[in-house]
């Protein structure tokens, strides 16, 4: 039975939303926590407004990281319920609260433990939703002094079954790329639009030539998926043909081989459409998620703790296609992240309706001091 205070915290934490990068009163809340139930070593400003938690025990050992998310999405909330956001136009709809709540609530199973050697970092990154936290955290030097081995973390699962462990042997989520497109023409009367140079016309055609980039089939290594969604152009005056024109796309493969080859395409077909249109045009890449990779050891502890809790395992063939910037700690350190069913009825991420459920934040709890002890005690 999960403490009473841990579905507390994670009401509270979803009334006060904060979005990516200006997660401080959120921070403040959950060191507020772990200093009246359990106080211990806190660092803060890590990557940010991230802080993290240290458990040290008496002899030289593994450390392992638990690593879960502060930032909420700009979504107004739908429900109505006590615990709805506060904060118009923001709310916890990727469930963060539920993930700030499983981790923070490690701290009541830890005052009974008493592992003779390693160091646990209970850790609370910032600004996951942007991609930007992770790689922030890696390169700041409060953590690389940790010097963690091991890094697990979670994600809910709505629409698989309740309490099911989620594993995937090659990775969890996709490559993500984000960027915008602007293109320069010459302006002139809409009667006529001889005299300018109008990009509807290369919008049209860029956007047709790239849809036959798609390759929807997850079980391809050359899998893409490619996504406008954005598009801005002229203005509402029927007088003038425009000259510029905005499109915003993101993009997803299985890896960066894969994502750079597909860059590579989409600038080849940009260029040769400018070209034949006579327009000028820049292209802004952002909001980088790199692939979470699963290393195999480490994909291993969440199976044995899977099997030690006798939770449901559901092997997943590939990736889940949204990006997760936890990839960005793959490419430094052993890690494994693994998926938590959070119901078939519940709605989707980043649905307005969404609400973590609190019966999964045990599950969750159960997951981690399993791979905990089992590291630790290595």
């Amino acid at each position: 039975m999960v403490n009473k205070e841990i579905i507390e915290l994670r009401k509270e934490l979803h009334k006060y939303p904060e979005l990516s990068g200006s997660e401080f009163e959120t921070a403040k809340r959950i060191r507020n926590f772990v200093e009246e139930h359990h106080p211990t070593k806190i660092i803060e400003k890590i990557g940010g407004t991230g802080l993290a938690a240290i458990y040290e025990f008496p002899q030289k050992g593994n450390t392992i990281t638990i690593r879960c998310e502060l930032d909420a999405l700009p979504i107004q909330e739908d429900n109505q319920f006590e615990h709805q956001s506060l904060h118009n136009g923001i709310s916890h709809k990727c469930g963060h609260d539920g993930h700030m709540a499983m981790v923070a609530g490690l701290i009541f199973w830890l005052r009974d433990q008493s592992f003779n050697s390693g160091k646990l970092i209970l850790l609370f990154q910032p600004s996951e939703e942007n991609g930007k936290g992770a790689e922030r955290v890696i390169k700041d030097k409060k953590f690389k002094e940790l010097n963690t081995d091991y890094i697990f973390a979670l994600h809910n699962i709505p629409q698989a079954p309740f309490n099911s462990v989620i594993t995937m042997n090659k990775g969890f989520s996709a490559e993500v790329q984000s960027f915008i497109i602007t293109l320069n023409g010459k302006e002139s009367h809409a009667a006529e639009p001889e005299n300018g140079i109008n990009p509807s016309l290369a919008i049209a055609k860029f956007i047709n030539a790239v849809s036959k980039l798609n390759n929807n089939n997850p079980l391809d290594d050359h899998f893409s998926v490619l996504t406008c969604v954005h598009i801005n152009m002229g203005q509402k005056s029927y007088g003038i043909s425009p000259s510029n024109g905005e499109l915003h796309y993101t993009i997803r493969t299985w890896g960066t081989k894969e994502l750079n080859l597909l860059k590579s395409r989409i600038l080849t077909i940009l260029k040769d459409t400018c070209i034949s249109h006579n327009l000028e045009y820049k292209i802004e890449w952002l909001e980088y998620f790199p692939a979470s990779r699963n290393n195999s050891e480490c994909n291993q502890q969440v199976i044995k703790a899977a099997q030690k809790n006798k939770f449901k395992i559901i092997e997943r063939p590939y990736p889940f296609k949204f990006g997760e910037d936890f990839g960005w700690f793959t490419t430094h350190y052993k890690t494994a992240m693994f998926g938590l069913g959070a119901g078939m009825n519940t709605p989707a991420l980043h649905n307005s309706n969404y609400d973590f459920p609190d019966e999964l934040i045990e599950t969750g709890i159960d997951m981690f001091k399993e791979i905990i002890t089992n590291v630790l005690s290595q």
